[in-house]
């Protein structure tokens, strides 16, 4: 089975003699989900834009649905779909033509844009904004926008940084059921969170930064068990005792 991404011995971030990210080994199967843990400057971030393309490895490869970036650009991009954690709008454009403009990139066909258009705004409590510009939304309906952008493709891969963050509850528990819909489906899920409670129930293993290295990775029996905590632990407290040497 290939897996959807593959980051092998990655060594990279923004100068070549100081690379953020250390031999990182992450994979990702069809139909898995996965949490990326850290403290603030762990390496999330910089491990997501070397997904996203945005940066170059100074070493090692990454690989989406069995592409690299300068082997496959159009099909390396168009195997995922990505939700930032602060929303990016046009200011210009309304709330359906950002999703008619993420349609014509991705090529999807009226029927496909009518059809899953319709099942996101009424999902996300949206068909009233749909003619609204984002000076017109508050910031957690312009991060639904985001959401139902991403959701809207259908792609391989789903990379999803921070999306809780200005979420009302209802629009969290309809993001989270629709993420184990689209893994039920096939798909795969990186999702980064800080809120450990929301996402521990729903990932299949997670991969912890710190410094920008793996200091664990797995799911919940293998987490606890290299932080050394009891099989019942909370991923709470089985983070708290991997990461708190950057406490002292």
């Amino acid at each position: 089975m290939i897996p959807i991404l593959q980051i092998d011995r990655l060594y990279g971030g923004y100068l070549p003699a100081k690379p953020v990210l250390q031999d990182l080994q992450i994979t990702v199967q069809p139909g898995e989900m996965v949490g990326l843990l850290g403290l603030n400057g762990a390496g999330k971030s910089t491990t997501i834009k070397h997904i996203l393309g945005l940066l170059l490895p100074q070493k090692g490869e990454v690989r989406v649905a069995g592409r690299t970036l300068q082997e496959d650009p159009l099909g390396y991009r168009a195997a995922f779909a990505y939700v930032p954690e602060t929303p990016e709008l046009y200011d210009e454009l309304t709330v359906r033509e950002h999703l008619e403009l993420t349609a014509m990139a991705y090529g999807l066909t009226g029927e496909q844009l009518h059809s899953r258009m319709e099942r996101l705004l009424t999902e996300f409590n949206m068909t009233d904004k749909l003619g609204s510009l984002p000076i017109q939304l508050s910031k957690g309906m312009k991060q639904k926008v985001m959401i139902m952008n991403a959701f809207l493709v259908e792609p391989a891969l789903y990379v999803i940084d921070e999306p809780f963050l200005g979420l009302d509850p209802l629009a969290m528990r309809s993001l989270l059921e629709l993420m184990v819909e689209r893994k039920r489906r096939g798909a795969s899920l990186l999702i980064s969170s800080h809120i450990l409670s929301t996402i521990e129930p729903y990932c299949d293993k997670f991969v912890v930064l710190q410094r920008g290295r793996i200091v664990a990775s797995g799911d919940m029996a293998a987490l606890r068990r290299t932080a050394g905590c009891k099989s019942d632990a909370a991923l709470d407290d089985v983070f708290y005792e991997l990461i708190k040497e950057d406490r002292r």
